[in-house]
């Protein structure tokens, strides 16, 4: 990877961080080194997302994509670095904290819907960590007025959906806990083209209609960097290369080593 780190020049500073986002700062990473176990995987690794902005992560295996995910939502060692949500540091607050306290939502890659639950009864365990039950009732009847294809199915077995409705399943079950931020990895991951344009959909009414901060991985850089307001391409743990998504898809370098170009 160091060739490719080499080919994309020198690291961007914290200035052109701020130029991406230059007000109402919603999430702030700043010099965070963190990993598994004694290894890291980031170093000294800065980010920031004003409120309502959507930040598309991309780079090879490895690169630290998820590790940033994993990191905001502490699943991770944090070996020093600070980790903030509107200015509050969250660095050392378990998941359940940070979901409840500054709405932080994680959405995984891998397909976490409970195939025997009923698609009603999935919403209603993204209420889980709420105190009140009749809210998280609301929310998920929300969830469903929101999404006619859950609506239809409210009754039925999860697992009779297909791959885009569950990954829209997932993503609805997030939003019984009203978060302010999403993070989303691999939205696209082992679906068909047309569900995928849908769920970029979900995602873009999500982050314009109900204002929510999106940060995401996505393998697929060209979708990925379509839809995202920002792109940071990551390499070996350290941002390369950072600007507007549509910029980044036309950068020769980032064409080259991530699109295919």
């Amino acid at each position: 990877m160091s060739d490719q780190y080499s080919v994309l020049g020198s690291a961007p500073t914290k200035k052109d961080l701020q130029k991406l986002s230059p007000d109402n700062v919603h999430v702030q990473i700043e010099g965070l080194t963190a990993g598994y176990g004694k290894m890291e995987i980031l170093h000294d690794f800065d980010l920031m997302v004003s409120k309502a902005q959507s930040l598309c992560l991309i780079g090879p295996n490895g690169a630290g994509k998820s590790t940033i995910l994993h990191s905001i939502y502490g699943f991770t060692n944090i070996f020093s670095g600070k980790i903030s949500i509107d200015g509050k540091d969250i660095t050392n607050l378990t998941p359940a904290e940070k979901l409840t306290s500054v709405g932080i939502a994680y959405i995984l890659q891998d397909n976490s819907v409970f195939p025997d639950m009923t698609v009603e009864e999935n919403l209603l365990m993204g209420g889980y960590a709420k105190d009140k039950v009749e809210e998280s009732y609301e929310e998920a009847q929300r969830v469903l007025d929101k999404y006619e294809r859950l609506k239809n199915r409210r009754n039925q077995p999860a697992k009779v959906l297909s791959g885009g409705e569950r990954r829209l399943l997932e993503i609805s079950r997030a939003l019984v806990m009203k978060p302010s931020v999403l993070l989303v990895d691999e939205p696209s991951i082992g679906l068909e083209p047309r569900y995928i344009d849908m769920v970029f959909e979900i995602l873009r009414d999500l982050q314009q209609n109900e204002k929510k901060t999106i940060i995401l991985v996505e393998q697929n850089a060209k979708k990925g960097l379509e839809f995202a307001d920002n792109g940071y391409v990551l390499v070996s743990g350290q941002t390369a290369i950072v600007g507007k998504g549509d910029e980044l898809l036309e950068n020769p370098d980032v064409g080259r080593l991530f699109l295919g170009g």
